[in-house]
């Protein structure tokens, strides 16, 4: 009888080791999953990102010597952040997307260590009609999100939905250059004038007038369905009276834009790159990116740095997810007997 119990006690022990030992499996694959998925693979996509190069200046300086190089500004531009408020964004949406974000951006600080950054619009997705109240506390999950240490500056240009079609905000507001006579363009136009003889740079969130998207490529430009969609001046691009104003104004050397949330490069007249930047969160893009630039006074060169995609991200989820069900049905038995079953079905259905 005693014999009896003892076996029995050391059954139960065994099977209580077996339990816990395969509870530990899989606390163990759960917390990896979790810290590549939200921490790891942010470090691993935009460790792959670089600088880019500037060419070389030819010739020497005064008397012959080499001449010095110019020192290098190294600017982040990133769009669409789309914070969500508290009308239209689910707590959960919120709490997903803004993680991503955070992560990425803090990630690409102390990775890439710019000296500037810009978010060319659309910061907030609710700004044009939050109470007092919800915009306090939007901004501050902004300054949450974006934090940045004292020497990196950031620079937010403001966009439709941050607030609306008609107001002024600094570095090129283009949502106050509708060029329908507002007495706020009107102060807009005016200063622009004030500077565009030493601003040759134009950061905004609307694009400048194109068509539609349909000569835009690359993996991040917009869909096939959208490509030809005609673009609606003073809603989806700036007009052509005021983007010709603006060339004319600046002559800039460059034009970086977002609102489309895609990607695009377009050449306007003598030689002026403009380029679209595709939107920074994941709400609006699966492959979210932002572009990196090497600024000198004379010169410029830009590259995309892409994020992680979100399908890779669900697919990890997903294999971690089946690889977590076969672990926990293995030592049941279930999966073996499942096994044999099925071959015993197909050998039926091979002699009928």
């Amino acid at each position: 009888m005693a014999s009896s119990r003892l076996g029995a006690r050391g059954q139960c022990l065994h099977l209580l080791k077996t339990r816990g030992f395969l509870l530990l499996k899989l606390l163990a694959v759960v917390l990896a999953v979790l810290l590549f998925c939200e921490f790891l693979i942010y470090y691993l996509v935009i460790f792959q990102c670089s600088w880019p190069e500037l060419k070389t200046p030819e010739g020497a300086g005064a008397l012959g010597a080499p001449r010095a190089p110019e020192p290098v500004l190294r600017a982040m531009f990133l769009a669409d952040t789309h914070l969500l408020g508290a009308v239209r964004g689910h707590w959960l949406d919120k709490l997903r997307r803004e993680w991503q974000m955070e992560r990425a951006f803090q990630t690409a600080l102390w990775l890439l260590q710019p000296e500037v950054v810009f978010i060319l619009g659309d910061v907030f997705d609710e700004g044009k009609w939050s109470s007092p109240e919800a915009w306090a506390d939007d901004v501050g999950r902004f300054w949450k999100v974006f934090r940045h240490p004292p020497h990196v500056q950031l620079w937010a240009v403001a966009g439709n939905h941050d607030i609306g079609f008609h107001y002024h905000f600094v570095m090129i507001n283009s949502v106050a250059l509708e060029g329908d006579g507002c007495d706020i363009c009107s102060r807009a136009e005016a200063e622009l004038l004030e500077i565009s003889h030493w601003l040759n740079c134009s950061r905004e969130h609307f694009p400048l007038y194109r068509r539609n998207d349909a000569n835009c490529s690359g993996e991040d430009a917009a869909p096939p369905d959208e490509k030809y969609t005609l673009f609606k001046e003073r809603y989806d691009v700036l007009s052509q009276e005021v983007s010709r104003k603006l060339l004319w104004w600046l002559q800039p050397r460059l034009v970086l834009s977002g609102h489309t949330h895609s990607a695009c490069e377009v050449q306007h007249g003598a030689g002026i790159l403009e380029v679209s930047v595709p939107s920074f969160s994941w709400r609006n893009r699966n492959n979210p990116s932002f572009i990196m630039g090497s600024i000198t006074p004379m010169d410029y060169a830009l590259a995309k740095c892409y994020l992680p995609r979100e399908d890779m991200v669900l697919t990890t989820y997903c294999v971690a997810a089946g690889s977590l069900m076969l672990i926990t049905l293995i030592p049941t038995g279930l999966v073996s007997a499942t096994f044999h079953f099925g071959r015993r079905v197909l050998r039926k259905f091979k002699t009928m």
